[in-house]
């Protein structure tokens, strides 16, 4: 029980860095500050995408699987919801460097917008 609860927790954690990493960039805007957390985890994203790595935090969840007995993703809130989401089924090598390429330009296009809206802070705030 607790390491199938250890479990849906990795998922959960694993569920929230991807979206801060496909849609942190829009709270950058908001929050600027916030840049020096999302720039590592967007880069880190696109890297495990483009390099078509496997993130540390799924090898981490199925050993908790593993140590709770359980062989896949049935059972759970969290596991029918969220694994569909992390995992798509069909992704392939292509579909991985894709959503990689995807994550890097959305993530240009609001650092983008956070740039000039610093900028005409900035201008407004001397003038």
């Amino acid at each position: 029980m607790v390491f199938s609860l250890a479990a849906d927790l990795v998922v959960l954690v694993h569920a929230l860095f991807v979206l801060f990493v496909v849609a942190g960039g829009v709270a950058v805007i908001r929050w600027p500050r916030l840049a020096w957390l999302h720039i590592p985890a967007a880069v880190w994203g696109a890297l495990i995408e483009l390099g078509g790595g496997v993130c540390p935090l799924t090898f981490l969840e199925v050993r908790f699987r593993r140590l709770a007995g359980e062989g896949g993703y049935a059972g759970s809130f969290i596991e029918h919801y969220l694994v569909p989401a992390i995992y798509p089924a069909g992704l392939t090598r292509r579909g991985q460097v894709l959503l990689g390429i995807l994550v890097l330009l959305w993530n240009g296009v609001l650092y983008g917008v956070a740039l000039r809206r610093w900028r005409r802070q900035r201008r407004e705030g001397r003038g």
